[in-house]
């Protein structure tokens, strides 16, 4: 059986008990004098509750709990690692071999497991299945053992599920009476999922940072941290790579995601500040449903067709106009603008973030009384010192937030500067030039079939962590401003 089907099965069951308590309630002689604390429908509720809830709850903790379990008892029986390879490799080698022989006909399947691996393989390639070259004979052995403590798993949670959900629902019906409390029990059940819901966004960004911290505190066991925040040269040399570990310089990658974002800003925020305050302010009703949703589109481009785009058209425009500038003024048609450059990446993003300045900006003006405008109007102002002198200022908080969440957008970024502004770690000021970003740097580092046990990979982690940190600040820092100068309205 499924895990879907048993999801269903437990759910049918807590429908059907729904039903009867609901019908059980109604049939209750309620004595003189006193009246049914909950309606029908809680009390099928509270019995729909008992049924599904612990079921399901098992059903999750069994379907996390079994892998790891069943994964342990494999790695136990293996060779010495050392002898027959990298764990992880003998794991998923072990791992094609036991849903190979899932697939083979029962008749088959018993004599298979028992065969060698040079007699295995042409029989399950004829199934469609491909083995690798590398395994080994006692490999078949622990697959078939991996089959069977899995499907016992799978057949004990089955009937624990099973079993469970129908003894909820006996024990939810039993319950039903004219004083029962259900209509508490549920609402207490829906409080603790919400509360539940609401820890997710907790959990994920503690689960984040425990990921990043643990492998950051091992590379800062390796490599200085001196040298990682104020090095100025970035060349992680690989494992075999001349000159010993390499340099892992900060610097470079952090000053060119500052100016990449910078350049960006430059363009995005007065763009997308005019477009909000029009929008806002001047258009009109069918004006506006027209723009804003073609300035929105913009937003749902994915980020590599921006990156095409500045690889394609604006890398190559930027870079033949300087050229055809500097043969005007000296003659000399060589080009002084990079086609990947700070100032392809900067122009491109800042494009691509002009929804996002556009969008959070006019909710943000439109969200200021329409008394304010009214007074100032009313008092001889016009419209454009109405919106410098009244709409601005009271808006400027949420404004500001605004633009600090787009630089977090911003610094964020990857394929579009992978695409328009290089991979080369330089540090320049000069905007015609390439340069790279942490989040480019933290992709090269964790490309290719890795393990985490190098300064060169685990630098990753760290690059990672110095982002997610400058990011939080400029949250929390849009978050002070917004509170700090907020204006209240009735």
């Amino acid at each position: 059986m499924s895990i879907p089907a048993l999801v269903a099965i437990v759910l049918l069951i807590g429908l059907a008990a729904a039903y009867m308590a609901a019908a059980k309630s109604r049939r209750l002689a309620v004595p003189a004098g006193q009246k049914m604390h909950s309606r029908p429908a809680y009390h099928g509720s509270y019995v729909f509750s008992w049924a599904v809830l612990p079921a399901l709850a098992v059903l999750a903790v069994s379907l996390i709990a079994t892998p790891i379990v069943i994964s342990r008892n494999v790695a136990a029986s293996m060779p010495n690692p050392g002898e027959v390879g990298q764990t992880v490799l003998a794991r998923s080698m072990i791992a094609a071999i036991g849903q190979g022989l899932r697939i083979l006909p029962d008749e088959e399947r018993a004599a298979a497991n028992t065969l060698p691996v040079a007699e295995l393989r042409p029989l399950l390639q004829r199934r469609g299945v491909a083995i690798a070259s590398a395994t080994e004979d006692y490999m078949v052995a622990i697959a078939v053992e991996q089959n069977r403590q899995e499907d016992l798993a799978r057949l004990v949670t089955i009937l624990v599920v099973l079993a469970l959900s129908v003894a909820g629902a006996v024990f939810g019906l039993s319950q039903i009476a004219v004083r029962l409390r259900a209509r508490n029990r549920v609402e207490g059940v829906v409080k603790t999922m919400l509360v539940v819901a609401s820890s997710v966004a907790i959990l994920t960004t503690i689960g984040i940072v425990s990921s990043m911290l643990f492998e950051t505190v091992d590379f800062f066991s390796r490599v200085p941290a001196s040298s990682f925040f104020f090095g100025t040269v970035w060349d992680p040399r690989f494992s075999g790579g001349a000159g010993g570990e390499g340099q892992f310089g900060l610097i470079p990658l952090l000053a060119g995601t500052l100016y990449i974002a910078f350049v960006a800003m430059l363009v995005a925020v007065p763009i997308g500040l005019f477009a909000a305050i029009y929008m806002a302010e001047y258009a009109n009703g069918v004006v506006r449903s027209f723009v804003k949703p073609m300035l929105e589109v913009l937003a749902g481009i994915p980020t590599i067709v921006y990156g095409f785009f500045a690889l394609v058209t604006v890398g190559p425009f930027l870079r033949d106009l300087s050229a055809s500038l500097n043969g005007i003024v000296t003659g000399d048609y060589a080009s002084f603008i990079q086609g990947q450059s700070v100032l392809t990446a900067g122009l491109v993003m800042g494009i691509m973030l002009i929804p996002f300045v556009s969008s959070l900006s006019d909710d943000i003006i439109t969200s200021v009384p329409g008394t304010l405008r009214d007074g100032s109007l009313g008092l001889g102002a016009t419209r454009s010192e109405t919106i410098k002198r009244v709409i601005l200022p009271a808006a400027l908080p949420g404004i500001v937030s605004a633009l600090l969440l787009t630089a977090s957008r911003a610094i964020g970024e990857t394929m579009i500067v992978v695409l328009a502004a290089g991979v080369a770690p330089n540090l320049t000021a000069n905007p015609f030039e390439a340069m790279t970003t942490v989040t480019v740097k933290i992709v090269n580092q964790l490309t290719g079939d890795l393990e985490f046990n190098s300064p060169q990979t685990l630098v990753a982690f760290a690059l990672g962590l110095t982002l997610f940190a400058i990011t939080l600040c400029l949250n929390i820092f849009a978050l002070y401003i917004v509170r700090k100068y907020r204006e209240q309205y009735e």
